[in-house]
């Protein structure tokens, strides 16, 4: 039996703690901060950001293993600072180190490292604010729409898609001159359009051997037909239909197996998740970006589909056997919807009673933007405030059970994309 301290706060949070509860090799399981969805399965501490704070928390609990949820942690260098302390050595942390946690906190970095390793992905260069006439120059080379990311972390926010080139310098001042995303964007990647489908991989790896989880697809855009602006998320499903076999097998060989030995090159000790946020162009798969840590909203609809033990996989992964892990996927198809507040993602109000969250069966709610604001009374506490999860047999049954829920849960200004799914359900007619 193992002591679990699992770190983060949101949906994603909520639903790696339901799986990490149902093992059997869970004793204690402590989330920091947590929320209030999470206090039937675990108990909410708040330990900030300190790291010598935690880690004196994990020495005085007894912690096993760490689970990294975010990703600013881990590009921070947590793991290191565990390493690094002969305390909390033996203490088995699910989460690269700062030097791999560079491929989610570096666009750069990432887009170098793919082009070294040949791993599929669209042209690019970087610029900085010194270089804008060099970068106005670059941007005449490609055919719109014309797509801008921050090198840094900037929230899931760092990404735009620019129709014209007038609008693509526009926002090429404001990302380098103007700080738009604060230091994430004082460096700029400029990158070539891909024209496909979206689709979200998920590896679990020991840095020797891996393991590939459910895939998702996730749904980014505030308003139905993805339009609007960019979300954390409204909203994703698994498994996803155009990741058949043949199209999986070439994820494998030109993208997941070059990634693991271009990190094992570079020298690169890595142990968690390896998200990779994938482009399907005419069945060729082309990455678009990586992540360190698993998707959120699309852990919502991945984890309840795994139906082996995700801490046998932990503790496998600490002793470098994670080649002895069998994964088991439960064949059912898993939907998530995401009520968020109204004027999300710009200007919200917060405190919003919520309420027929008692109501809802067949489904799964995961808390993501709550708090209690007394015994019997939950608040809105965030721009995304809950998942609503279901599975079924097949994509409308799920969606069904997901929609009918949400009629029976209520806060002023509930928003949510009834669009869910529908472009893959269009894709299997």
């Amino acid at each position: 039996m193992m002591n679990i301290l699992l770190l983060g706060s949101g949906a994603r949070e909520h639903a790696i703690a339901r799986k990490i509860r149902e093992s059997k090799l869970t004793d204690r399981l402590f989330v920091s901060p947590g929320n209030v969805g999470m206090i039937d399965s675990a108990c909410c501490v708040d330990l900030g950001g300190d790291f010598e704070k935690i880690k004196r928390f994990a020495i005085e609990n007894d912690i096993d293993i760490m689970v990294v949820g975010n990703e600013q942690p881990l590009v921070d260098g947590i793991a290191d600072a565990f390493d690094s302390d002969e305390k909390t050595r033996h203490i088995n942390v699910i989460g690269p180190k700062r030097k791999g946690a560079m491929l989610e906190g570096s666009k750069d970095f990432a887009k170098w490292f793919m082009t070294k390793y040949g791993i599929p992905t669209a042209r690019y260069e970087s610029f900085t604010v010194e270089r804008m006439e060099e970068a106005k120059v670059y941007l005449t080379t490609l055919n719109p729409p014309y797509v801008l990311k921050a090198d840094g972390l900037a929230a899931g926010k760092g990404v735009i898609i620019c129709q014209t080139l007038q609008e693509a310098e526009k926002e090429l001042d404001a990302m380098l001159k103007q700080s738009k995303f604060g230091n994430a964007s004082s460096k700029v990647v400029i990158e070539q359009f891909l024209e496909g489908i979206e689709c979200s991989v998920f590896v679990l790896t020991d840095g020797q051997s891996y393991c590939i989880l459910p895939e998702a697809k996730d749904y980014k855009r505030i308003g139905e037909h993805d339009t609007g602006l960019n979300t954390g998320g409204m909203g994703s499903v698994s498994p996803v239909v155009f990741a058949d076999k043949a199209f999986m097998e070439k994820v494998e060989e030109k993208i997941i197996k070059p990634t693991i030995n271009g990190l094992k090159n570079e020298q690169i000790e890595y142990k968690g998740f390896i998200f990779i946020g994938l482009m399907n162009v005419k069945g060729e798969p082309y990455v678009i970006e990586y992540n360190v840590r698993m998707g959120d909203p699309e852990t919502e609809s991945v984890f309840p589909r795994i139906d082996s033990d995700i801490v046998e996989a932990f503790d496998l992964m600490g002793r470098n056997r994670l080649c002895d892990y069998t994964l088991k996927v439960n064949p059912s198809v898993c939907t998530t919807v995401m009520l968020v507040s109204k004027g999300y993602p710009e200007h919200y109000k917060k405190g919003k009673r919520i309420t027929g969250l008692d109501k809802c069966t067949e489904c799964t709610v995961f808390h993501a933007g709550t708090k209690a604001e007394s015994e019997n009374v939950t608040v809105t506490n965030g721009g995304r405030v809950l998942a609503v999860t279901a599975l079924g047999t097949n994509m409308e049954e799920a969606l069904a059970k997901c929609y009918s829920n949400i009629e029976k849960i209520d806060f002023e200004g509930k928003t949510f994309r009834r669009d869910i799914g529908k472009d893959l359900i269009e894709l299997e007619k």
